[in-house]
């Protein structure tokens, strides 16, 4: 599999292009300063490499090191039902997708991530199996049942059956399989699909949590739900460390392929900071996953956000919260990836732009505390409607929404010396810094759709 990595350009070319006194720095092989300054990463096994297994996508773990991924999620690696082919259909929890690999390549997977200072996290589904499943035919008492005594197809989906966790025996063949994969493949965490199912009992969360974090291991749990929603808050008492942003996403998605409106950006900035004060756990902001991608007819960042989509890429690194980027997503996300089929990344249509801005947003998050997830947010003042500026600390953020340049002031900003980490209009080229002086007078130029990154020099 050929490197997505693209060398930086001489330090001439990239002073041409920045001004005077831009040099290259190195953004790669960061690691966060906090846990709270971390990025997940969701990968499809069969979709990430050519091969499509274990030991394919180990041997590419280098290069996801130098992007800085912190967290591996792995999408469900367990054998499928032949129905539709779902990763979310599975045959039985306790062993491997045979196309994959093995368990003991699951486990040489992990330990390269461990070495490499990474996490991983199993998709875990707790609500429903294959419908080809043994279970099916050996513990009909483990699936729920409708008036008729038949097992229910949860939403209409025909490849699946929904599980009951009042059977105390499927309670326990669950967590037995959990368990296995932290004592076998030493799996750090579980990214948990549809817990908001009102068949999943709240008391069952609680308990495997605390127990699966009683061991001496810290296991981390993000929930497939945004948890902030008035129908989903009886799982703010389970335990889960993050939920999706959901809302987030799906406001963005709606209203900003081709938006210029600062002030309605900002208004759903202000109901995310709003919903998130509402919960225990943390947020996991993102702007695509497998869902957004493939399901409801296939959307790439381009089909959600149009030309926006670089700069809510800078919006989802450095507002609120632990960004995620879905496989090719850092290149652009070029193509819809059917993941029932396990339809391969593009990495060759790779958008330097994209690249070189997520490069640097992933160091850019590691390396300050003040993009932690919980670290407060300050708005900036600017003169126009189509410019959104905060600041994080010492990070100061400009986003030009409208689609010709704008020369803006920020005012209430600390006048002094900056480094400017991020340039919409360069970054193509590579990434490069260079010290500007800012004051609240003094204006910057961002150009039309563009962004810029500073932070204040100490």
């Amino acid at each position: 599999m050929k490197t997505f990595y693209i060398p930086l350009l001489a330090s001439a070319l990239l002073a041409a292009a920045c001004g005077q006194g831009a040099q290259q720095f190195d953004i790669d092989n960061t690691k966060p300063v906090t846990p709270d300054n971390r990025v997940i990463y969701q990968m499809n096994i069969g979709a990430f490499t050519p091969e499509g297994t274990f030991a394919a996508a180990g041997r590419q773990l280098g290069r996801l090191d130098t992007l800085g991924a912190d967290i591996l999620w792995l999408m469900p690696i367990y054998p499928r039902g032949h129905k539709m082919n779902s990763p979310y259909a599975s045959m039985d929890f306790t062993k491997v997708n045979p196309a994959y690999g093995t368990a003991d390549d699951l486990k040489g997977f992990v330990g390269e991530a461990h070495r490499r200072g990474m996490k991983v996290w199993l998709d875990w589904v707790p609500n429903h199996v294959a419908v080809e499943n043994r279970w099916v035919a050996e513990h009909p008492e483990f699936f729920t049942k409708d008036a008729h005594g038949r097992m229910i197809h949860p939403h209409g989906w025909g490849d699946v059956y929904e599980l009951n966790y009042h059977d105390e025996g499927l309670v326990e063949a669950m967590n037995s399989a959990m368990r296995q994969w932290i004592s076998v493949a030493d799996v750090d965490g579980f990214r948990c699909d549809y817990v908001s199912s009102p068949t999943i009992p709240v008391k069952y969360w609680q308990d495997i949590i605390a127990e699966l974090n009683s061991h001496g291991k810290t296991i981390e749990f993000l929930g497939e739900t945004d948890i902030s929603n008035p129908e989903n808050r009886r799982i703010d008492s389970c335990g889960f460390d993050y939920d999706y942003a959901w809302d987030f996403q799906g406001e963005l998605a709606r209203k900003f392929n081709d938006s210029d409106n600062a002030d309605s950006l900002r208004a759903i900035c202000d109901r995310l900071l709003a919903a998130s004060a509402k919960v225990k756990n943390k947020r996991m902001v993102y702007l695509t996953n497998h869902d957004q991608n493939y399901n409801d007819g296939g959307n790439t960042l381009k089909d959600f956000y149009g030309d926006n989509r670089y700069l809510l890429t800078v919006l989802e690194f450095t507002f609120h919260g632990m960004p995620l980027i879905y496989q090719g997503q850092e290149i652009g996300d070029p193509d819809t990836l059917n993941y029932f089929t396990d339809a391969k990344v593009k990495w060759h249509l790779a958008d330097r732009k994209m690249l070189n801005t997520v490069r640097t947003l992933v160091a850019l998050h590691h390396t300050f505390a003040s993009l932690s997830a919980t670290a407060p947010v300050e708005y900036i003042e600017t003169a126009g409607s189509q410019v959104l500026a905060y600041r994080r600390g010492p990070v100061v953020v400009a986003l030009n929404l409208g689609r010709e340049p704008a020369a803006v002031q920020l005012s209430g900003i600390e006048a002094g010396l900056y480094q400017q980490w991020l340039d919409s209009r360069t970054i193509g080229s590579g990434p490069a810094m260079a010290d500007v002086k800012l004051a609240p007078q003094s204006a910057i130029r961002l150009q039309g759709k563009g962004y810029a990154v500073y932070v204040k020099k100490q």
